[in-house]
């Protein structure tokens, strides 16, 4: 499976992908989630990675937007198209995050996420997370926030770590 850094073309693509992951929340009761971010607004991200559509390298089936926080990696968002979902694209996605992760040096990676959505932490889980009991002053500002953009409605969220090196619990 192929994880590659964005390109322009793809980042136009992002906003789409990212609608239909958002469209998995609706039989949970969730219908205002935040839109989706622009194209402008991930290209200026630390780093954005795309999976693409098998056997169609224009096409992005799932993303990851990464930031700095802290001196390390955070998970600002991973979204995987509804039609190419549970095919390891995600996993793929997270793998890559990690290796990206370790090549700046970071420590560890960081995302919040809903503790109780079965794609959310239970996943992240099955990867080698584990919830931040303890959030650093920036993780709780960034908690903060998404109370203010009322995530936090729909649904208990929680800060997860992904220690990095060799006690990082691969």
């Amino acid at each position: 499976m192929i994880v590659r850094r964005a390109t322009a073309a793809d980042l136009q693509q992002l906003p789409a992908v990212e609608s239909a992951a958002d469209a998995l929340f609706l039989p949970l009761g969730v219908e205002d989630l935040p839109a989706p971010a622009s194209a402008a607004h991930r290209a200026a991200s630390w780093q954005v990675l795309v999976v693409p559509v098998p056997g169609r390298d224009d096409q992005v089936a799932g993303f990851a937007v990464l930031e700095l926080l802290d001196g390390d990696v955070h998970l600002e968002q991973l979204s995987v198209h509804p039609a190419h979902g549970r095919q390891g694209l995600g996993g793929a996605l997270l793998r890559a995050v990690v290796q990206a992760a370790e090549q700046h040096g970071a420590r560890r990676v960081t995302l919040c996420t809903y503790r109780d959505v079965p794609w959310n932490r239970p996943f992240y889980a099955r990867h080698g997370w584990h919830v931040l009991e303890e959030p650093t002053a920036a993780l709780a500002a960034l908690r903060e926030h998404e109370r203010a953009l009322g995530l936090d409605r729909h649904g208990s969220r929680v800060v997860m770590t992904r220690v990095l090196g060799a006690d990082g619990g691969r």
